[in-house]
């Protein structure tokens, strides 16, 4: 980047489309898959393409996040080549999502998505994504991702920071 620069970044509505090349969102669809446990519960099923490469196998860990204001400097964003992410809020708040593709072997251009309540996302392999990002308390989420030895986590720091606004 350029030094002196103002990096500004908008936050943009989140929809399956808009986070196609990122990811998936987990949420329910407009109908469920189908009926199960006596009708009583609707199955939205196999929402996320979950990845986990190199003998890794899938966890499930728990992450409390400290919220974070808006305009949001980001300094740094980060990759895991060897495995998919997937964070499901363990609240009914909003977060902040900030996601990025590829430019030889750094974070293009980032972009800024804010999901809806009870809405959960998953970050494909290698996907550049900012840190966990809820913007009100609680920060709880349940994390799935890759369990396993091997080198799965990639950081860049920016040489100045790009703001993310409302």
């Amino acid at each position: 980047m350029t030094s002196g620069a103002t990096h500004l970044i908008q936050i943009e509505p989140i929809s399956a489309d808009t986070f196609a090349p990122f990811g998936d969102i987990l949420t329910l669809k407009p109908s469920p898959d189908h009926m199960i446990n006596q009708g009583m519960c609707g199955r939205h099923h196999d929402l996320a393409q979950l990845t986990f490469a190199d003998g890794g196998k899938a966890g499930i860990s728990l992450f409390d996040a400290i919220p974070r204001d808006l305009p949001y400097a980001l300094t740094m964003m980060e990759r895991h080549p060897l495995g998919s992410q997937a964070f499901i809020p363990m609240h009914e708040h909003e977060f902040l999502v900030i996601v990025a593709a590829d430019h030889l072997g750094k974070p293009a251009t980032p972009r800024a998505f804010l999901t809806a309540p009870r809405m959960g996302i998953n970050i494909h392999p290698n996907i550049w994504h900012g840190v966990l990002t809820p913007i009100k308390a609680p920060g709880l989420f349940a994390v799935i991702d890759r369990i396993g030895d091997g080198t799965n986590l990639e950081e860049y720091w920016f040489e100045e920071a790009y703001t993310i606004i409302a």
